[in-house]
């Protein structure tokens, strides 16, 4: 940030300029004190705003039901139907991942599968940068069974996958590469964390598919569990190692430190 000041008539103005490089993403507009103002659109994201627009699109409905019926009765059942269809509706497209950078569609499907997973004491990070590279882990996972580096993928469903001689192929194109990446990616979080911890630990890489149909749950290919992306928490489940609270606590802490949030 750019400052220049200027004198006139004994009385100090600053005036500031912003990088044309920073992008400022307010939630709303300005009052003439200075405080900020709710706009529309923050309001409706927000957790109240939502419970409010799921609230009046469900009297709407059980108005439009009983309506069309004369049954009040049916109305009611019909808005609290839609109140709790749009309800699952929202949570299953709510993301941890910041709201303008959209996940994609398989990384949202996988974050469902792992909110289960962490009512079972698992700890869960997403979208982690991996450093001084362009690389990243879109799920980092530890629990009981050990720690894991998950990523997402969706592949045209219309191609067949096939394993020959260690090679992995989606139609006619091979995916070495695309699975050596994601080795890549978990050794370096591995070596990272194990220097922040002070000890060794090991970090099980796997991509998670989701589209075309596979013969198997996982395959390990070159270092690399390749898991059927609907399989996500059996997978997470076959781990060898065992971990206490504690050795959790210490890697998921260890992890958040040494894995910069990607956005």
């Amino acid at each position: 940030m750019e400052s220049t000041t200027s004198v006139t008539e004994g009385k100090s103005h600053e005036t500031t300029r912003t990088s044309p490089f920073v992008t400022r993403r307010d939630d709303g507009a300005q009052h003439s004190d200075g405080q900020a103002r709710p706009t529309y659109r923050a309001l409706l994201t927000s957790d109240g705003g939502q419970w409010v627009l799921r609230c009046c699109v469900a009297v709407l409905a059980a108005v439009a039901g009983g309506g069309l019926t004369g049954d009040w009765r049916v109305g009611a059942t019909f808005g609290v139907a839609v109140f709790v269809a749009f309800t699952v509706y929202s949570s299953r497209r709510q993301s941890e991942v910041p709201r303008w950078r959209r996940p994609s569609a398989a990384q949202r499907r996988t974050e469902n599968q792992l909110k289960v997973m962490r009512r079972l004491g698992y700890r869960v990070l997403h979208a982690r940068a991996i450093p001084g590279g362009n690389g990243q882990i879109d799920h980092f996972i530890v629990g009981r069974r050990g720690a894991f580096a998950i990523d997402s993928e969706a592949w045209d469903r219309r191609l067949p996958l096939r394993n020959k001689l260690e090679k992995l192929y989606h139609g006619r194109f091979s995916k070495n590469e695309r699975i050596d990446e994601a080795l890549e990616e978990a050794r370096t979080a591995e070596r990272l964390i194990s220097e922040e911890l002070g000890q060794e630990i090991s970090v099980r890489a796997s991509l998670a598919i989701y589209g075309p149909r596979m013969s198997w749950d996982s395959h390990n290919l070159r270092g690399v569990d390749i898991i059927s992306g609907n399989k996500v928490r059996k997978w997470l489940r076959t781990g060898k190692d065992r971990l206490d609270e504690q050795q959790i606590e210490d890697i998921y802490r260890a992890a958040q430190r040494v894995l910069p949030p990607r956005y």
